[in-house]
């Protein structure tokens, strides 16, 4: 004799819904993780970002003292803006030269840090709070033609 089709039916409906419950818990078990590690990519990527804007702007800060007549302050300054213009604040720009007076050909350094607290995305960074962030750049000064 063959079984009529509506027997089964309760039985599948009695399976899903426990399928169901099993669902819901493994995503409460994943879930976590998963937010972990998005906070922890927007981290890496934020800190990328403003690592490269801190070797930028120390390059331009450095280009700019490494001209004829521009001092220490101006170079700073033009650092400075360049970081003010990316979002990053909070940074300590130095500009580092042998002598008081740069003559042709001798190095000038401009220096960069910034505390990973002050530009992060995060209100309290999970991985790298701690952190400084630093860029240097060094370039001989030029001769004024």
């Amino acid at each position: 004799m063959l079984p009529l089709s509506g027997q089964f039916k309760p039985k599948r409906r009695l399976r899903r819904r426990r399928r169901d419950g099993a669902a819901i818990v493994e995503f409460a078990v994943v879930a976590p993780v998963l937010i972990l590690i998005l906070f922890g990519m927007i981290e890496c990527g934020r800190m990328i970002m403003v690592q490269q804007s801190l070797a930028t702007a120390a390059r331009e800060g450095a280009r700019a003292a490494s001209l004829p007549g521009v001092t220490r302050s101006e170079a700073r300054q033009v650092a400075e803006k360049f970081l003010v213009d990316v979002g990053v604040r909070g940074a300590t720009v130095k500009v580092r030269q042998n002598a008081a007076s740069v003559t042709h050909g001798e190095p000038v350094t401009v220096s960069i840090s910034v505390p990973f607290k002050k530009v992060s995305w995060l209100r309290s960074p999970l991985f790298l709070g701690q952190s400084t962030l630093r860029s240097s750049a060094t370039m001989r000064r030029e001769s004024p033609e």
